[in-house]
């Protein structure tokens, strides 16, 4: 999400996505099933043919790399000829596995900022799909606008790595012009909020205007005044990502997640009912939204009354 830190992924000259920490659910899901597989005395290119997947996936996923599904590993135990009871609870954990939980001081604690692993998820998704209901999106903020909001963040930056972290934001706008699409929807509160003198908050308005007449750019506006469509929530991005990139015959098996930042944590689900929820969501949040022209003239008209008032109060 684009408010504060966090984030992962292979993409166009990105890295392979990094394992699972060995305490997580997903990682002890990956070294339950490389056990079970050892145990049984089956190579990982043995085991692949039985469950019709390649090798490269059964590497990932016991690498913790890339997130099994329930059926996955129902079919993984019992291909391996695992009791009743081993391969229940390895159902339950792979249930658990789905959800992954990343606290922001300790990712803050291993490196001075998160936006590295953020740029790389956008540059790995195909499209992503963007709420936010309280700031801009990190995405479409001007430097000045994302310096002031990481030096509101809760766990305080050091000067240096302020600097850092609004450097790496800037630097992931490339991905905005590339061949990649992002959908956007933002509140007018979130218009509205001004982390600063009033010429930040004018400037990251034309900002917006400027980006959504771009071809791989859909913003969506929220008015205050229209009727609501459902409630107002919680900020989140949903990610698709590339079916079918480079030599990986499983590329495909890198299905759509969802992310959510808290104050405390950034929640990345991989659960397809949870990202079932956050689609009917974002479809219900779109109805409401005004866009292209129409967002374009409501960017013009905010800017105005914003501008006129603070006149008024000078």
């Amino acid at each position: 999400m684009q408010g504060g830190p966090g984030d992962e992924r292979r993409g166009s000259g990105g890295r392979a996505p990094e394992s699972a920490p060995p305490g997580s659910p997903r990682g002890r899901l990956a070294a339950d099933l490389r056990r079970l597989r050892r145990l049984a005395g089956v190579s990982g290119r043995e085991l692949a043919g039985r469950l019709g997947i390649s090798q490269s996936k059964v590497s990932r996923i016991e690498a913790g790399r890339t997130p099994a599904s329930r059926g996955e590993v129902a079919a993984w135990a019992k291909a391996l000829g695992a009791s009743d009871e081993d391969a229940a609870a390895l159902v339950a954990l792979a249930e658990s596995a789905l959800l992954d939980v990343r606290d922001w001081r300790t990712g803050l604690a291993e490196r001075g900022h998160l936006q590295g692993e953020m740029g790389e998820r956008e540059a790995r998704a195909r499209r992503t799909f963007t709420y936010q209901p309280s700031i801009v999106p990190g995405l479409l903020q001007t430097s000045e606008y994302a310096r002031r909001v990481f030096a509101m963040f809760d766990i305080p930056y050091s000067p240096e790595n302020l600097a850092a972290a609004v450097t790496g934001r800037m630097e992931r706008h490339a991905v905005l012009y590339t061949d990649r699409s992002f959908d956007f929807l933002v509140t007018e509160a979130a218009l509205r909020w001004c982390p600063g003198p009033v010429h930040v908050l004018l400037a990251q308005l034309d900002r917006l205007r400027n980006l959504s007449t771009l071809d791989n750019i859909s913003l969506g506006l929220i008015p205050q005044g229209r009727p609501a469509t459902t409630y107002i929530s919680h900020s989140f991005v949903i990610y698709e990502l590339d079916a079918g990139q480079g030599a990986d015959e499983d590329a495909a098996d890198n299905v759509p997640f969802v992310e959510v930042e808290t104050i405390h944590a950034n929640l990345t689900t991989y659960s397809p009912d949870d990202v079932r929820l956050y689609r009917g969501r974002w479809e219900r949040l779109a109805a409401a939204a005004v866009f292209e022209a129409d967002a374009r003239i409501f960017l013009a008209d905010l800017a105005a009354e914003v501008g006129a008032a603070a006149g008024r109060s000078s």
